[in-house]
């Protein structure tokens, strides 16, 4: 008796631990999670820590369109406009080219006050040809024209941890090549002890003739290793058949598993099994993004669990 006494105090314990160690972090609520030409489904994650309503939009291709589909599946019980202007405390946007920013432009006669967040080649390219008073209205605090200040725009320096205002959340940039010199920006997002990582657009080391990747993965492996790093969000654009010359800055199955084998290598054997990568930015049309989901799933050596988030529908992380 006293010995099936013991068992399963060991085993309740084991689930305890076991709860504990897997116990999300974050909620996300995929706006949009396509590249290329759906104007309707393009890049825009929202993450807030669990049980908050403080979300911050990692990128914003595709806003309002990416709301009410989340309303529809009763992600949120209020109007997509309420979501808008008061679950929404912030952007924080990779780069600049229009999939990832022509939501955050085109929603911000609706929007209501918060801050922008990009590094300083991001922040002069949308301060310089979109919200420059000809493009569209100047709704920052700076820039070109007649600044409405509805926008407060916030100009992060890469490895320097900032506070994301009206959350408890924090973030740190990280250079990303996307067809170099051009720049795009990696996301490390903190919560307490729990991190989370965005990448926006990016091609891999041997394509791009940059260390950038392998920078950054040295930088978040120590966070694997302790277990807080929750997932990573990571572009796949093309599948395995595309040219090295037609990638234009751009990941393969077989490129991000390879960076992802370069990633294993810092923190040790079968260290990635069961660890969440979110797929970002699988291009259309549909027969290529079938064959970037089976090529993923047949080379994925290193047991990772992979996520093709659907716009509309939450997950955890």
């Amino acid at each position: 008796m006293k010995t099936i006494k013991l068992l399963l105090a060991c085993l309740i314990s084991l689930s305890s631990l076991s709860q504990k160690v897997h116990k999300a972090a974050f909620q996300v609520v995929p706006l949009g999670v396509r590249g290329g030409i759906d104007e309707k489904n393009l890049s825009a994650y929202l993450v807030a820590p669990m049980n908050t309503k403080d979300y911050i939009c990692l990128d914003a291709g595709t806003i309002n369109a990416g709301i009410e589909k989340a309303v529809e599946n009763k992600v949120f019980r209020v109007s997509a406009s309420e979501v808008l202007r008061k679950y929404i405390k912030g952007y924080l946007i990779s780069h600049a080219h229009l999939d990832h920013v022509s939501g955050l432009i085109i929603n911000s006669p609706a929007d209501s006050s918060k801050t922008v967040y990009a590094t300083s080649n991001c922040m002069e390219m949308m301060q310089n040809h979109y919200f420059n008073d000809k493009t569209w209205a100047n709704f920052g605090d700076q820039g070109v024209g007649f600044p409405l200040k509805k926008y407060h725009f916030q100009t992060l320096n890469v490895n320097d941890e900032t506070p994301i205002t009206n959350t408890e959340m924090t973030v740190k940039a990280f250079s990303l090549s996307h067809v170099n010199p051009y720049e795009s920006t990696a996301f490390l997002i903190r919560n307490n002890d729990n991190y989370v990582l965005y990448l926006g657009d990016t091609g891999p080391d041997a394509v791009e003739k940059s260390n950038n990747l392998q920078e950054l993965w040295t930088a978040i492996a120590p966070i694997i290793q302790s277990k807080q790093l929750k997932g990573i969000f990571i572009e796949v654009s093309f599948p395995n058949e595309q040219p090295d010359q037609f990638l234009f800055g751009h990941l393969t199955p077989k490129y991000l598993m390879d960076e992802l084998h370069k990633l294993e290598e810092l923190i040790g054997e079968n260290s990635l099994n069961g660890f969440k990568i979110v797929i970002t930015h699988l291009k259309p049309p549909s027969n290529n993004i079938v064959k970037i989901k089976e090529q993923l799933r047949k080379q994925n050596g290193l047991g990772l669990k992979l996520i093709f988030p659907e716009q509309g529908k939450s997950f955890e992380l």
